[in-house]
């Protein structure tokens, strides 16, 4: 494999995060388990000194020889294929070519009859040609497995980063939706000379965006401070409807810590204040409520407004932002492990259904 240094948490496997150490450590031990398998078969046959100093003379040349290989195959990668094949090839044919004459060299000191012959070397060709090319196997074998791990990695990194900036995407189109409505209502109270609301709103406004932005696009926030942030929201739309907004929250305690993308319910309020508080003279009831049922945590949020009507559907907000939206950040946030539900009867009000995993920490993302 190619000794050069990885850089850290490259690799999902701990003993590749170093591939240089790898390297070595793969080296030595597989060298010294051929010595010993060697020496192994050596007491088979009758240990002698002299046969034990070939086995480690033998095993020596081979660990060099593959330290040139590992070399050579390095440089060979970065040829275009077919060149690289053809090298590789004829790089081993030759490397085992050398391992045996120089065993056949070391033998020939204990032989009956010194000197390297040919039946000699094309006796250790064989066996030296399977070591060699057993070597060459797992050194392309493990290169490979590590460039699948490269590539997992780097995939699994360019999805993290895709996933993040569609969420932060997504996150963004809610607060140029909120503001236009809210700043077109405090340019009517300042139209009608109601300086005193116009300046309470404004004030209430600062409070809600500081409570919202202070929050990263992506992050994930408790179900107790979405509910904050709604109230936040619905203190602002207040000074717009008086009494005909009633609002009425029923969260249990034990989902208070639940995680969940932030702003995800503000929207669905939104949505219920346009099409059951605004059309209607005696406004309209909204309600939010939170129920844990086993590990799941169940949201609604419902309205007593007209409901589903064929001539005015809800399929959206004002700009283009609503449902869809909120379906797909549950998508982006929890995958299918999510529920998404409409519940409508004319004149029987709207309401949305969401149920989610009880997650009580944040899901990792790697930074982009």
């Amino acid at each position: 494999m190619s000794r050069s240094p990885a850089k850290p948490g490259m690799f999902a496997r701990p003993f590749f995060e170093d591939k240089s150490r790898a390297f070595w450590v793969l080296q030595a031990a597989g060298w010294s388990g051929y010595l010993l398998l060697r020496m192994v078969s050596s007491i088979s046959n009758g240990l002698s000194v002299e046969g034990l100093i070939k086995n480690i003379i033998e095993a020596i040349v081979g660990y060099c020889l593959t330290l040139l290989l590992s070399t050579l195959y390095g440089y060979y990668r970065r040829l275009p294929r077919i060149t690289g094949i053809l090298l590789t090839f004829a790089t081993l044919g030759a490397a085992t070519l050398v391992y045996a004459v120089l065993e056949a060299f070391t033998f020939s000191f204990t032989a009956a009859e010194p000197g390297v012959t040919l039946s000699r070397v094309l006796g250790y060709v064989f066996l030296n040609f399977t070591v060699l090319a057993g070597w060459s196997a797992l050194y392309f074998g493990i290169n490979f497995y590590l460039i699948v791990e490269q590539q997992i990695d780097q995939m699994q990194l360019l999805e993290n980063q895709a996933s993040s900036a569609q969420l932060a995407m997504l996150r963004y189109q809610l607060n140029p939706h909120f503001l236009f409505n809210t700043l077109n209502s405090i340019s009517t109270l300042v139209l009608l000379k109601q300086t005193e609301r116009a300046n309470v709103m404004l004030s209430r406004l600062s409070s809600f965006l500081r409570y919202t932005l202070a929050n990263e696009p992506t992050a994930h926030v408790t179900l107790s401070q979405e509910v904050e942030t709604l109230k936040l929201y619905l203190e602002i739309e207040k000074m717009r409807f008086d009494e005909r907004l009633r609002t009425h929250f029923d969260v249990d305690p034990r989902v208070s810590k639940a995680r969940l993308p932030s702003l995800l319910l503000q929207p669905l309020v939104e949505n219920a204040i346009k099409y059951a508080v605004t059309p209607q003279e005696e406004g309209a009831d909204i309600t939010v409520t939170a129920r844990l049922t086993g590990e799941r945590v169940q949201i609604a949020v419902s309205d007593t407004g007209p409901g589903l009507i064929e001539s005015k559907p809800r399929p959206t907000l004002s700009t283009g932002v609503g449902l869809a939206n909120i379906r797909e950040r549950l998508a982006q946030a929890f995958g299918s492990d999510h529920r998404f539900e409409t519940r409508t009867k004319p004149g029987e009000g709207f309401s949305v259904e969401i149920e989610i995993p009880f997650q009580l920490e944040e899901p990792n993302r790697e930074a982009a």
